[in-house]
This record gives structure tokens, sequence and C-alpha cells, in this order.
């Protein structure tokens, strides 16, 4: 693959919030921005990849958990071979994103926050709207547990940042942590 820029060693941005907070926006800007300056880019999306391999999983603590543990594991297997993985995933559980830190090792973990109010305005999937008529119990960052990080490398606020603005705070982290040159 001509073009490309090797990384040694690969590292993943772990993109965590509620639904609607801005983490596909902001997976979707970072992955095109990190390929035009070279590198090779993988977007690990806590969705698609539901969708895809197993449908049928619900959302208990037990399931969400076993979905982070694929996640992670796709995302180590990945940054170990140089790439860099961008996962997009709610992961609301602070003890799931500490074990994909150690188990990845290279990682940045981004919290993407938007107040809950911008995030019932934006409301993508229509998840809010179903949570404020009662017909879902437990939306994560509503009235289920979203466990906030304690401290994400990076934090960014897409109701007060553009997407161009958070992909640069995240880039300057990767370069601060020399993952990238």
């Amino acid at each position: 693959m001509s073009g490309l820029r090797n990384l040694e060693k690969g590292f993943t941005i772990w993109l965590t919030g509620p639904s609607g907070a801005g983490k596909t926006t902001l997976a979707v800007k970072l992955a095109k921005k990190l390929r035009e300056m070279g590198y090779r880019v993988e977007i690990l999306d806590g969705d698609t990849i539901r969708k895809t391999l197993y449908p049928e999983l619900g959302f208990s603590k037990e399931a969400r958990e076993m979905h982070n543990r694929i996640v992670i594991h796709m995302a180590k297997l990945l940054s170990r071979n140089g790439v860099i993985a961008i996962v997009s995933l709610i992961s609301p559980y602070r003890a799931v994103r500490e074990h994909a830190r150690k188990e990845i090792g290279n990682f940045i973990e981004v919290y993407v926050y938007a107040p809950l109010e911008v995030r019932i305005q934006r409301d993508p999937k229509g998840l809010y709207a179903k949570a404020l008529r009662g017909e879902i119990k437990g939306l994560t960052g509503y009235d289920g547990v979203y466990e906030e990080p304690e401290n994400p490398e990076v934090k960014v606020d897409s109701s007060k940042m553009t997407p161009e603005e958070e992909v640069e705070l995240v880039i300057q982290k990767a370069r601060e942590l020399e993952y990238l040159p």
C-alpha cells in the first residue's frame, strides 16, 4: 500500500459519551483527517458492530460488557498492527474503559460531552423522544447509568466546539503522547 505512513505501533482513540453527544461525527472527521495525513485508520462503531455481528444482543449490563469486550479485542488487534483504531462506543462503565486502556496499551480516552438538553434536541436515533414518552427505560445518560470519565486524556464539548476543533485537540494529544510524530 504505497502512500501510507506506517506507525511502528498503532493506538486507539476511544470516544465515549451518551447517545447524541457527537461521537460518530467526531469519529468520521478524525478518520478523514488522519487518512489525509497518510495513516491507516479504522472506525469501530459500536452500533455498526452490534447490528452486524449480534443484532439480537440486548442492552443488559452483561450484554453491554460483552459487546465492549469484543470491541476492545478488535481495537487491540488493529493497534498492535500499526493501525489507528477509532472506537465510537457509549461504553458507560468506567471499569470497562479502564480494562480497555490496560488491554490495548497505547490509548487515548476522549470524553465527548454535550448537555442533556442538546442531546435531546439532536436525538439522532429518536431514543430520547421514546424515553421522554416512557416507551423505553434505562437510556444511557438519561435515566440509565453513564459513568463519566474521571481523567480522560481529552474532553470535548460538542455543544461549544466545532468538530474541526475537536479533531485538532485529539491529534495534539496523540502528538504529546508520541503516538504520532
